[in-house]
């Protein structure tokens, strides 16, 4: 069974009544979106021209089993939501269809998350962007935590700098604890000091992004894992784009030597992401070269 994210379900199609009393008998995840929030009764869906309802306990599974919040509720309505069917009401005029995601939610927990191991690499899509970090749904709308520390080896001062609302990204996974609450980790997945060091010449010219002005210099980031130094440099700001040459690259300090060229207004920067890993596991990982003064590495247990 495929666990995939519920941005990237397709809705179902074609269902009637037969397919709905199938549906019931066999616990077929399905996926529509939510139509309506009606307080203190749920969520509201049109299945097959049928009226079905998924009351407000329904909408979210969590292993220790804490209420859900109107707010998680209401941010359903008008997405993809997926659930399974649980009762036909027939004793209506017309029938009534009764539906829970917090069960679906509750087989992929038990089937594919309690199965994922600290090192394992999943595909994910990013709910909701804050300050402190981004949401991801990794399967079925269930939600973990990107912490911003975790996003990049570069510094940046919001993880919107990264990510937008409904992209779908790679994750590892960080931790998972008993209440399961679930941390990813991104930067591993980026390269290393020399993998990324390899995708640049020496005495040639490329775009960065300013990321932090100090009193001794600019930093500026040329990939999400790999930032250089460049002189001071009167007016620029943290955030802008610039045209850099590149003076030399210098393995064993793990450091890049940059010159300020010009800033590039209005210059839209690539957001599409460089994996250098996108499945499988990692045990260790480590970013310095062997003669690097810092020693950045992460392992997994």
């Amino acid at each position: 069974m495929e666990y995939i994210q519920e941005a990237n379900m397709e809705i179902t199609a074609g269902i009637d009544m037969d397919y709905i009393k199938k549906a019931c008998d066999t616990k077929e995840v399905l996926c529509s979106k939510a139509l309506v929030y009606e307080r203190n009764v749920g969520l509201h869906f049109n299945l097959g021209g049928y009226k079905a309802i998924m009351p407000v306990e329904e909408v979210a599974y969590s292993p220790v089993n804490s209420p859900i919040k109107e707010a998680a509720v209401v941010t359903r309505v008008n997405k993809n939501v997926c659930f399974v069917i649980t009762s036909i009401d027939y004793s209506l005029m017309e029938p009534v269809i009764y539906i829970s995601r917090r069960q679906a939610q509750k087989t992929a927990y038990e089937k594919y998350i309690r199965r994922l191991r600290p090192g394992d690499v999943i595909p994910c899509t990013v709910t909701h962007v804050d300050s402190f970090g981004v949401f991801c749904d990794i399967g079925w709308g269930i939600t973990a935590l990107l912490p911003i520390d975790f996003i990049s080896v570069s510094r940046i001062n919001s993880p919107r700098d990264r990510f937008t609302t409904g992209q779908d990204i790679f994750a590892c996974i960080k931790s998972i604890s008993g209440d399961g609450r679930i941390v990813l980790t991104h930067k591993e997945l980026l390269g290393t000091w020399l993998e990324n060091a390899h995708m640049f010449t020496p005495q040639s010219a490329a775009i960065g992004i300013v990321r932090s002005v100090e009193s001794y210099g600019i930093f500026i980031e040329l990939a999400p894992n790999l930032a250089g130094l460049a002189e001071s440099c009167e007016g620029i700001q943290p955030g802008d784009v610039v045209n850099v040459f590149i003076k030399s690259i210098l393995p064993e300090k793990m450091k890049v030597k940059l010159v300020i060229m010009s800033t590039l207004k209005n210059f839209e920067t690539d957001r599409n992401i460089k994996y250098f890993i996108k499945e499988g596991h990692i045990d260790r990982w480590v970013y310095s070269t062997d003669s690097g003064v810092k020693n950045i590495y992460t392992v997994f247990e």
